[in-house]
């Protein structure tokens, strides 16, 4: 009898995932946000330092990091 009163309570427990479908679906937003970042640093003309460079590619990146932080922590 108590073998049943384990097996579902590890059912409930496997039941249970740690991220929602709306966790993966924001996660995946914030690594297109960052490759955009990434793409907007690489460029093809010569300028090093161009605004969009060194100025908006980072932000950028850094909003898609944090992006992903909201979606890791959203319940």
């Amino acid at each position: 009898m108590s073998d049943k009163k384990i097996t579902s309570a590890t059912q409930n427990q496997k039941e249970e995932l740690v991220f929602t479908k709306k966790n993966y679906q924001l996660l995946i937003i914030s690594m297109v946000i960052v490759v955009v970042g990434f793409l907007l640093m690489m460029g093809a003309d010569g300028d090093i330092y161009d605004t969009r460079r060194t100025l908006i590619a980072p932000i950028t990146v850094l909003f898609g990091f944090g992006f992903g932080v909201y979606a890791i922590l959203k319940r």
